[in-house]
């Protein structure tokens, strides 16, 4: 067991400025460094959490021989070349999803960790949530039976940055957002998607149409084993954050989520009212501090992965089949991937 784990933080951004709070606060983290290509930005994260090291080359940090592992927390599109730097490198690997944007840099990354031995972690923190964790402790009770069909809705209730929502950087929509409720498909029924079928458009915010993105997707999915499953997401419900899975069983159901974000209800002579959940860090902060002190805790202790890369190969692999449904208007199976 090591006393303290050293780590570096590569790209700052919101991801990576949620992982930075998370990882001061624990007091067996050291954060030796912080990189980011935005020079300013670096200088003041690395100030806001204490951080005697920032740079603006993570080869930096990966050169520095008292940094344990490090969080890639960078634009999607660069994933690949960090990650296999930083394995190279021989440091523990945690990635944002989705951890690349095509299977090929995906293979070369999984070769790259395999090859020097690392351990290497994959942010899907739906896991860690409370309500999640706790439905997939049920369905391993037996609780509902036989789990039949997957429903699960992810609506953001504002437009993205064009920028962002860019495919050759996050992936747009359908991998950068579904793949959250692919994994969680994956894991919950715990059985892989055989074929998907998407249907989606550009119905809210038409400057998406500059980028090459959409605002609403539905994705129809059949499992190995022949249970459905449906993913349905959107960038406007303006109205809040709303996160929400069912699953069906053959002697129950479980349903994950809720919309109400504080203890109070206002009845008055109008109807009774309450807020809602405003945005990811209210919905999942503990969820990411959870996460996050779980990887520290398998490197403290030379654990294995809770999530692996192969892992988030199978949740992009779904991304990829059901984007190319969409561009293609045809049902795709995974297979074809292979």
């Amino acid at each position: 067991m090591k006393a303290k784990v050293s780590v570096g933080i590569v790209g700052l951004g919101r991801m990576g400025q949620i992982y930075a709070g998370h990882l001061a606060g624990h007091g067996q983290v050291r954060i030796a460094s912080v990189s980011d290509v935005v020079e300013e930005r670096a200088a003041q994260i690395a100030e806001e959490f204490g951080v005697e090291s920032w740079t603006a080359d993570y080869q930096e940090i990966l050169h520095d021989g008292s940094v344990d592992a490090v969080f890639v927390t960078s634009s999607t599109s660069t994933h690949r070349q960090v990650v296999i730097a930083a394995a190279e490198a021989g440091k523990a690997i945690f990635c944002e999803k989705p951890i690349a944007l095509t299977l090929e840099d995906t293979d070369e990354m999984i070769a790259a960790i395999e090859r020097k031995g690392v351990m290497f972690q994959a942010g899907f923190m739906r896991r860690f949530d409370r309500g999640y964790a706790a439905a997939k402790l049920k369905i391993e009770a037996g609780a509902i039976g036989e789990p039949v069909t997957f429903k699960s809705i992810g609506r953001d209730p504002f437009c993205p940055d064009l920028e962002y929502a860019r495919l050759s950087v996050s992936g747009g929509l359908i991998l950068d957002m579904a793949i959250h409720d692919f994994d969680l498909a994956r894991w919950l029924m715990a059985d892989e998607v055989q074929r998907v079928h998407t249907e989606g458009g550009v119905l809210a915010f038409p400057q998406l149409n500059t980028v090459g993105d959409i605002d609403n997707a539905v994705v129809n999915m059949r499992f190995e084993g022949g249970a459905l499953g449906n993913v349905e997401v959107s960038r406007n419900a303006l109205y809040g954050y709303d996160i929400r899975t069912e699953i069906l069983g053959t002697k129950g159901g479980l349903n994950i989520g809720y919309y109400q974000h504080t203890p109070l209800l206002v009845m008055t002579t109008q109807g009774i009212q309450h807020d809602m959940v405003p945005y990811i860090v209210e919905r999942f902060g503990d969820a990411y501090q959870a996460q996050t002190y779980d990887f520290v805790e398998r490197v403290l202790y030379d654990g294995g992965p809770a999530v692996d890369a192969h892992d988030a190969r199978a949740a992009l692999l779904t991304g990829l089949a059901a984007r190319r449904s969409y561009h293609e208007d045809r049902v795709v199976a995974l297979a074809e991937y292979s």
